[in-house]
């Protein structure tokens, strides 16, 4: 090999690897004014995680193209002959296509959920049995970091099913339970006055999309009667909210004299209560 062969390999190498250095930041900002324009109105959190998701995985296709185009490029430089690659390459093609139909059906996937914007880098998701916040997607995989801290990767053929917990909007699901000899219309009000309160409180004001308040009585429990609050906040901000919910709650009902039930049984020795009764 000679030092010119040298120098052109070299050459392509830097070409390839400046263009993929600009078109980092270039396919950055052509994605963020395409999602900015097409999502006018929403949130900005959301035009951001769409912009992080679609623009990490075309930086990685480009990424791949000017790989393959410098390969292609520097093997006749040190004397393959690309025709009989390319041929080679298509009569093992098809055992190849036999052996990775689990891989297509990932890549195949991937390019659905990102098409059809299922979940975004940073949503709240439970894929294939696993729940945590999305930290990539591409078209083979998703990878999840859990509650705990675990980073999950899951293919994308495994995706059946896909739960989005914090897409445009998140919801408060709880239940507060209450003694059976309480006043369930003043312990409703009890609950919606410190709801209100909450809403008015500025730090915890902009989370909040609606104001929580009392939906139903949802159960008659063995130990107590359980109150259901809801309420609209901001995508991945429910499981704050609904913590400083309960302190305050908790703390209200301390104050009125509320009494919040714990499960108890009551045991009875030798005679039934029946039989205590007739005695």
């Amino acid at each position: 090999m000679d030092w010119e062969t040298v120098i052109r390999i070299a050459a392509i190498i830097g070409v390839a690897l400046i263009l993929f250095l600009i078109s980092r930041p270039v396919i950055r900002s052509i994605m963020k004014q395409m999602i900015t324009h097409r999502m006018a109105g929403e949130d900005k959190t959301e035009i951001d995680k769409r912009t992080n998701t679609l623009s990490s995985i075309l930086q990685k296709i480009s990424g791949i193209i000017l790989l393959i185009i410098a390969v292609v490029m520097i093997l006749p430089e040190v004397g393959v002959n690309i025709a009989a690659l390319i041929a080679t390459i298509g009569v093992g093609g098809l055992a190849i296509a036999f052996a990775a139909q689990s891989l297509v059906k990932d890549y195949i996937s991937g390019f659905f959920i990102i098409l059809e914007d299922q979940y975004r880098v940073e949503d709240v998701v439970a894929i294939a049995g696993v729940s945590g916040s999305v930290e990539e997607i591409g078209l083979r995989r998703t990878i999840l970091r859990d509650v705990g801290g675990n980073v999950h990767s899951v293919p994308n053929g495994k995706v059946e099913l896909s739960t989005n917990m914090t897409k445009k909007l998140s919801r408060i699901n709880l239940d507060i339970s209450v003694g059976y000899g309480e006043n369930l219309e003043r312990v409703m009000g009890v609950i919606n006055n410190v709801c209100l309160e909450m809403a008015g409180d500025p730090q915890w004001k902009p989370d909040l999309l609606t104001t929580p308040a009392v939906a139903r009585i949802n159960n008659l429990g063995d130990s107590g009667i359980d109150i259901k609050i809801t309420g609209d906040v901001k995508p991945g901000r429910q499981w704050a909210v609904m913590g400083e919910l309960r302190l305050r709650v908790k703390n209200t009902f301390d104050a009125e004299g509320i009494e919040i039930p714990w499960p108890h049984t009551k045991v009875f020795f030798g005679n039934t209560p029946a039989d205590l009764n007739k005695n």
